[in-house]
């Protein structure tokens, strides 16, 4: 039975991992007391003596917490940002290829990917990959999100009685183009120029929309060869190429809410496409993604736990 240890349980991504895990009967979920929750020699302690330890902190806190580390048969998996660039880290989405299912298997530190990165990735990489776009393609991008993305600060914020009007609307952020997502956008899918992204959170929970336009002219050849790559590409149980899933011409961002799968969709016409991912923000976009990571490492079933 693997011992399983989650550093920040107490925020958004660790509760959700922590609820889809502790009814599962092939780990033992470890936890600290409360008054020793960030006791640097009691951490330090925890996360040495198991078998996978989740990182669910801010990107200082994950640094720290793989300093450490001094145990080689712990395996990371750290849902923050620290690390999801770097080359000697796994990145956790092995449905883009074997390539990076086979690093993830072979990896003791794995980066979880980001929740609006995860849509866009799944996107533009597998079109990149099969130079059905170029690289050097000016792109951009548009992501819907809950509220529950901001954690537990914009949580309340949206939650309480006397929250301010303005969270009655749609709200774009990131609008200085400097979104902590879009290096590992670029990185992962190869793209020579970051794309011009436009993250929105509104007044629901969780679900994510992320869309990605494109002109017939940035495509080196049709629509329905892009249909055909990501019908190939996504055809298992967590993501899965869908054709006429729209609601009646109408996409909404909670179609997979509280879920852990991802829908790739295709719409438009041959002059102007429009690819667009749905999934969970707390779920492939963050908690049931690191769940599916640790499950393949481990050699459990891939969708163990999962609610797909």
């Amino acid at each position: 039975m693997k011992k399983v240890f989650i550093d920040g349980s107490v925020g958004t991504t660790g509760l959700r991992i922590y609820e889809r895990l502790s009814s599962r009967t092939d780990l033992t979920l470890l936890t600290l007391p409360e008054d020793k929750r960030k006791d640097p020699i009691a951490r330090a302690e925890m996360l040495n003596s198991v078998d996978v330890a989740f990182l669910c902190l801010p990107d200082d806190a994950a640094r720290e917490a793989v300093a450490m580390l001094e145990n080689p048969s712990v395996t990371v998996i750290d849902a923050s940002t620290a690390h999801r660039t770097r080359d000697d880290w796994a990145y956790g989405f092995p449905e883009l290829g074997k390539a990076f299912e086979e690093k993830l298997l072979g990896s003791k530190r794995i980066a979880v990917p980001g929740c609006h990165a995860s849509g866009f990735i799944a996107l533009v990489y597998p079109l990149i990959a099969n130079g059905l776009i170029s690289a050097d393609t000016l792109l951009s991008a548009h992501s819907i999100t809950g509220y529950s993305g901001g954690g537990k600060k914009m949580i309340a914020e949206y939650e309480s009685e006397e929250r301010c009007p303005l969270l009655d609307a749609p709200r774009q952020y990131g609008i200085a183009q400097t979104h902590k997502h879009i290096p590992e956008m670029v990185k992962i899918t190869g793209l020579q120029n970051a794309p011009v992204f436009s993250p929105i959170v509104a007044d629901f929970y969780s679900g994510m929309e992320v869309s990605v336009p494109l002109h017939a002219a940035q495509i080196n050849g049709t629509v329905d060869d892009i249909k055909a790559v990501y019908k190939n590409l996504y055809k298992g149980e967590i993501v899965k190429y869908v054709e006429n899933a729209d609601e009646s011409g109408f996409l909404s961002a909670v179609a997979l809410g509280g879920k852990d799968g991802m829908q790739i969709e295709v719409h438009g016409n041959n002059d102007r496409v429009l690819l667009t991912a749905r999934y969970d923000n707390l779920g492939k976009g963050a908690s049931g993604a690191a769940i599916e990571c640790m499950n393949l490492v481990i050699g459990a079933k891939r969708t163990e736990g999962l609610v797909l």
